[in-house]
């Protein structure tokens, strides 16, 4: 599944049905061609949308640049480690109907972040009212 510490890619042949890392997304597709520590891959389905803002400084919304990342596309092709990779079990879903459910749990995982914070801040208020 993963590569060893040998840099056996553990028996990945090209057209096998991985799912891999990219990123801060995740993503099911064909593998098209392998070259050592390195898998091209054809994308088929997203399977967790990428996160927004400076991966260099998570959960920060006063960055310089909150960056916008987009999923990649049906059939794009892209560089990823084998060590990144591994098997895809089961069908792997429509593109356009995975990318629209990656995107509603991405934006209903950070509702129930804002939604912690919210709670969060208000025990504190309660607390900071209480330490007088």
């Amino acid at each position: 599944m993963m590569e060893n510490a040998n840099g056996n890619n553990q028996g990945f042949q090209v057209g096998d049905l991985v799912g891999a890392a990219v990123r801060s997304g995740q993503y099911a597709g064909e593998l098209v061609e392998i070259n050592g520590p390195r898998a091209v891959l054809k994308v088929l389905a997203v399977l967790k949308h990428p996160e927004q803002g400076d991966m260099h400084h998570p959960y920060d919304p006063d960055v310089p640049m909150f960056h916008e990342r987009r999923a990649l596309s049906y059939t794009e092709k892209t560089t990823v480690l084998l060590r990144d990779v591994r098997r895809f079990a089961g069908a792997v879903p429509d593109y356009k109907e995975s990318l629209q459910k990656a995107v509603a749990d991405e934006i209903a995982a950070l509702d129930k972040l804002r939604r912690w914070a919210a709670q969060g801040i208000e025990q504190l208020e309660q607390l900071r009212r209480e330490y007088k």
